[in-house]
């Protein structure tokens, strides 16, 4: 009985601190507080969405509806330049007459568009998964054994890594010359199946491993391969998924590279006619852009809980 009414002291004596003026002042402080930040993040999270929801509601809309809230975007002098646009922007997101002619356009009507989906599709498929593949060998090489030649190699890529592709198109560009493959599928796989940036994300990832874990397996009589495919996979799927989600964001959205490596229209992906809008495509390309957007988006919805869980695990342990 005394250790409880020690307890209920202990209550109470906190419920009438809190009930004093200061306390008060302090809740109220304290609220205030929390109800600044959700509105900011509330408005920021509407921001974000905006586009996304003003490019799905348009997709909807008649194409002179579409035409005359947004011409003046994609108006173009007789030369062909784009003119400088001097009108306030219309940006509805409610149309006023619901259509679904535009979606009935690309997927049946107009086979082209579905091509290109498809395009990207096969470049973008095979990269992730190779360059995961190349990845994973190369950085299980980077992280299990030190020396003064694999610091050299790693550092380069690093180099190589932080070069924007713009500096790197050329290059690629010369070399796809001379193993003539330009204008050809292989022009765009190649380099991205052997880009720095998943070795290197992929390495610092197989370096916080601990190297009793490897040293335990070796003991138990497991080779290199059996301590590559046992321990450090498993241990790196959610490294893995995460960087592979990367990578599929950023080829699905290639522009330069198809461009320059690609002459050929119909090897082009998706993204290029979407960079290459013109103003008797607007109304289609709301719609083309929402197919284009939903891959993207599904990849996303699955592979949340492996982003998370790729940045906060640290080599076996969560922090």
């Amino acid at each position: 009985m005394g250790l409880f009414r020690r307890k209920e002291s202990k209550i109470e004596k906190r419920v009438r601190t809190v009930q004093t003026p200061a306390g008060r002042r302090r809740r109220r402080r304290a609220f205030r507080r929390k109800a600044a930040a959700t509105v900011f993040l509330a408005l920021t999270g509407l921001l974000f969405l905006m586009p996304i929801v003003l490019t799905f509601t348009n997709s909807f809309m008649t194409p002179s509806e579409i035409s005359a809230n947004y011409g003046a975007i994609f108006a173009t002098t007789e030369q062909g330049a784009r003119m400088f646009v001097g009108e306030t922007v219309n940006l509805k997101f409610i149309p006023d007459w619901v259509t679904f002619s535009q979606y009935i356009t690309v997927l049946f009507k107009s086979p082209e568009y579905l091509l290109k989906f498809w395009n990207s599709v096969i470049y973008v498929v095979p990269i992730v998964v190779f360059q995961l593949f190349v990845a994973a060998l190369a950085s299980f090489g980077f992280a299990r054994y030190k020396g003064r030649v694999k610091q050299l190699i790693f550092f380069l890529y690093i180099i190589l890594m932080l070069m924007p592709y713009q500096v790197t198109l050329v290059p690629n560009y010369l070399v796809a010359g001379r193993l003539h493959i330009l204008n050809t599928r292989w022009a765009i796989w190649l380099p991205g199946i052997f880009s720095p940036f998943a070795v290197y994300m992929l390495t610092k990832y197989m370096r916080r491993i601990p190297d009793s874990l490897y040293e335990a397996a070796s003991i138990d009589g497991a080779g290199e391969w059996e301590i590559f495919t046992r321990i450090c996979l498993p241990i790196c799927r959610g490294g893995l998924m995460s960087i592979g989600i990367l990578i599929f964001i950023d080829y699905w959205n290639m522009v330069e590279q198809p461009l320059v490596l690609l002459s050929d229209p119909e090897l082009h992906p998706l993204s290029v006619f979407l960079s290459r809008i013109n103003t008797g495509e607007i109304s289609l390309a709301f719609a083309v852009a929402v197919i284009y957007m939903v891959l993207p988006m599904l990849m996303f919805l699955y592979g949340e809980e492996y982003l998370v869980e790729g940045i906060i695990y640290q080599g076996g342990v969560k922090e």
